[in-house]
């Protein structure tokens, strides 16, 4: 049988056998401490001398930091040492050495630990995020699953923009022209007229050319999109979304949380309704104390820092000016220098990790803002096809996991978010 660390509360008082890494070790005379890691958790393994195997004992000091071990041993609990039960080690073997393994326990430059990242991953930090995001991912599927959507995933490889032209990466498709997707918004309009609740969930693309601690070049995204939903509908599905996610998470992975000194209570209150302003609401925030900020323009990182700092809970705002957004964003009927647009703003200053809106529906429309935004009438004649055979009111919303992940952890840069983070300027590991 095999055995793992975070399953060792089963088995209090019987002898196991324990495979992993070596962690940390430290000793005197007469005891020695061995933390080891298994990808499940962390395990102190305790060694005295005269209660485990001799040559063990003897032969502790050949154990490196990252060696590969099997160790066995009587479970005990314990509540001082990692998950609350340690092994009293009998014996030990060496399954694979490492020598001089690069990441010490000193302190490292970020730029080392990025060149490290493969390895960096092994640390405590990165395991508690990696389990939080793992964690995040669960509760999405789980949120949209037991709602009755559908999972209809969008290809990678698209023929057309979605957000803009600019930030598209172009690649060669035999004979063609194709671009890596920076949404998969527009198939999921297709599959919601098949399937009504939809939702489509994996990498997107964006050439930014940004070092902000919010960006990256490709991450992970979840879009779900809904028949007949209009903006608030779509603004009542998302704060029920996030509600959902974060209370899950935070419940679920504390333990984690609690390691990457999250302070939970500002989790606790994120809880729906949440505040809704309109886009002339919150530039008049804005302006207070950013003068210089111009009304009808997007809002900027510390734009929303500003709006978002206001208040406890994450906040929408809703009815951007048409003219900054995609040319997809309906107009608002009352008044078209405005669209049926939305944004959730996090808590603490981590910005959008929620934006979306309600769906052009007319055709006429449709093609006049598509001519407007200097694209194509024939790379969207699939997309205008929704429009000509039974037209909807639908909505929906993207949501990033890494920003996402970012602020539950309450980390200072999304680069410790996903495994491999590609950003500007960094393609390896």
């Amino acid at each position: 049988m095999r055995y793992y660390i975070d399953e060792l509360h089963k088995f209090v008082g019987k002898t196991v056998e324990l495979k992993g890494w070596v962690f940390n070790t430290r000793g005197s005379k007469k005891i020695k401490f061995l933390i080891l890691r298994d990808g499940t958790g962390f395990c102190q393994c305790t060694f005295f001398d005269g209660e485990c195997d001799s040559q063990s004992f003897e032969s502790f000091a050949n154990l490196s930091q990252e060696a590969c071990v099997k160790v066995s041993g009587i479970v005990k609990e314990e509540p001082r040492s990692p998950g609350g039960f340690e092994l009293a080690a009998q014996n030990f073997e060496i399954l694979s050495g490492s020598l001089d393994y690069p990441i010490t326990p000193k302190e490292h430059g970020v730029d080392f630990l990025m060149n490290h990242r493969h390895l960096w991953l092994r640390s405590k930090r990165q395991h508690a995020v990696m389990r939080v995001r793992s964690e995040l991912v669960a509760a999405i599927r789980s949120f949209f699953d037991g709602r009755g959507f559908t999972n209809t995933d969008a290809p990678i490889f698209t023929p057309n923009a979605c957000e803009g032209t600019s930030t598209l990466f172009s690649t060669q498709y035999f004979d063609e022209r194709a671009f890596l997707s920076q949404s998969g918004q527009l198939y999921m309009e297709a599959t919601a007229a098949a399937l009504g609740k939809v939702y489509c969930f994996g990498p997107t693309f964006r050439a930014e050319k940004s070092k902000t601690r919010r960006h990256l070049i490709e991450f992970w995204m979840v879009e779900p999109e809904v028949a007949f939903n209009d903006l608030y509908d779509n603004m009542d599905l998302a704060e029920q979304f996030v509600e959902y996610i974060v209370q899950r998470v935070s419940t679920n992975r504390k333990m984690e949380l609690e390691t990457l000194g999250r302070d939970l209570s500002r989790l606790e209150v994120i809880k729906a309704p949440f505040p809704r302003i309109h886009y002339k609401d919150a530039a008049d925030m804005i302006k207070k104390e950013n003068p210089e900020f111009i009304v009808g323009d997007d809002f900027g990182g510390t734009d929303e820092t500003i709006i978002s700092s206001q208040f406890e809970k994450p906040v929408f705002v809703h009815h951007f000016p048409t003219a900054i957004k995609a040319f997809y964003m309906k107009e608002e009927p009352e008044d078209k220098t405005y669209s049926l647009s939305c944004d959730l703003l996090a808590t603490e200053g981590y910005g959008e990790i929620i934006g979306g809106g309600q769906r052009e529906d007319n055709l006429e429309v449709l093609e006049r803002k598509i001519l407007e935004h200097d694209l194509s009438l024939d790379d969207f004649s699939w997309y205008r096809d929704l429009r000509r055979y039974g037209s909807f009111p639908h909505s929906g919303f993207g949501l990033g996991i890494e920003r996402t992940v970012s602020w539950i952890c309450g980390l200072p840069h999304v680069r410790e978010t996903i495994p491999f983070p590609r950003l500007y300027g960094r393609l390896h590991p």
